[in-house]
């Protein structure tokens, strides 16, 4: 395993006793949610620009960025203590990858008109349908969404193709479905 993975890992379990990053659910069985991370990252193959937010405690953008230095990460979050964690851990393990102190709206209007993401992941992140439209200006043709989600369905939404739907290796009901930008479009 790369041992950015073990740093990354000691970080989270010390800044959590301090402050609220993860649940005791995720911290009982850590190893089990960055060995979802990373088969996240096997499955989706990160390149080019990455979004992720809602980034909390970094799971799962931490290690799939460690899996995937070529690509960029560009993590959200709202909380401050949240991001300063995040900004802590990207520094400390050199990714590719800068943090975001602000709402994904906010953001999203801060970012340079190019900036374009290759792939976006949420992990229980409010409803899709209410904030994956505001992604279009962003996404570049062929761009996927990738959500981590309790059930294996896949939100309609105007303007996506319905992707592929993976079964994660943590539990019965842990599931990555995407939805896929037509290669001929990006709104």
């Amino acid at each position: 395993m790369n041992p950015l993975i073990s740093v990354y890992q000691r970080l989270l379990l010390t800044w959590n006793e301090k402050i609220n990053l993860i649940g005791p659910e995720a911290k009982e069985h850590l190893d089990d949610h960055i060995a979802e991370a990373l088969a996240a990252a096997e499955i989706l193959k990160p390149s080019g620009d990455v979004l992720d937010f809602g980034s909390g405690g970094g799971l799962p953008a931490i290690p799939m960025a460690i899996a995937s230095p070529a690509a960029t990460f560009h993590l959200v979050e709202a909380d401050q203590k949240k991001w300063a964690f995040l900004k802590h851990v990207v520094r400390e393990c050199g990714l590719n990858a800068r943090v975001y102190g602000d709402r994904l709206a906010r953001a999203l209007a801060r970012f340079p008109p190019e900036l374009e993401f290759s792939l976006v992941i949420s992990r229980a992140v409010g409803n899709p349908e209410e904030w994956v439209p505001s992604l279009g200006p962003h996404l570049a043709r062929g761009a996927r969404v990738a959500l981590f989600q309790g059930s294996p369905d896949v939100p309609e939404l105007g303007g996506f193709e319905r992707g592929e739907v993976f079964r994660l290796p943590r539990g019965e009901s842990n599931f990555l479905v995407t939805l896929n930008v037509p290669r001929g479009t990006a709104e």
